[in-house]
């Protein structure tokens, strides 16, 4: 369990009922970003609920694929040959350059007071998953991104099922969650440790 409670100060206001958050959590990430790809998700339905899900989904190690569907990048990963190997064609990272973009648009303090605010309704969601502390599980999703190994290019892979895995073992046995930021390029965790700070 945390030392102490996540994010910020609260505002002070009243919040509707779950089931009715959605204008509220709208016009209160407006005021933390702009990004178009940011008001994409706001474009959706039931955001508190996805958040806790996707939240949730990383800590356990999974992807949070299904609650960013519109984020989902428009062009397919690609694999080049060098020498005798296959390795992830550079050219793919750039997939993610816009959601990094989305995610760096945040203001940290902004994100830190919005998450404090919309807590109690995000805590009412999580107990629809399970009992515990949902300040726990966040801090389980963050330090699981933040463990994910900085992998220096070329990145090998092999051939799997109908795509491709990681060719060194230890990558490969990273949860679906660490392999997914992985595939967003060498730079993207240091990029996020340092925001971790």
């Amino acid at each position: 369990i945390p030392d102490r409670a996540l994010g910020g100060p609260a505002e002070s206001i009243a919040l509707p009922p779950l089931n009715e958050t959605d204008p509220i959590v709208r016009d209160l990430v407006k005021k933390i970003s702009s990004h178009p790809s940011i008001a994409a998700w706001l474009a959706t339905d039931d955001l508190i609920r996805h958040f806790t899900i996707g939240v949730a989904d990383v800590a356990a190690g999974k992807t949070a694929t299904r609650q960013l569907l519109m984020l989902r990048p428009s062009s397919g990963f690609r694999v080049i040959e060098r020498g005798n190997d296959l390795v992830i064609d550079p050219r793919s990272y750039a997939r993610y350059d816009t959601l990094a973009a989305a995610v760096a648009s945040m203001d940290a303090d902004g994100s830190a007071r919005l998450y404090a605010t919309l807590k109690p309704r995000i805590e009412e969601a999580a107990k629809e998953l399970s009992d515990s502390s949902f300040d726990r599980t966040l801090e389980q999703a963050i330090v699981r991104l933040l463990q994910t190994p900085t992998v220096d290019d070329p990145i090998r892979v092999v051939p799997r099922g109908v795509g491709y895995g990681y060719a060194d073992p230890r990558l490969e046995e990273l949860t679906a969650a660490q392999k997914h930021l992985l595939r967003t390029g060498p730079r993207a965790p240091r990029r996020d440790r340092r925001r971790g700070r």
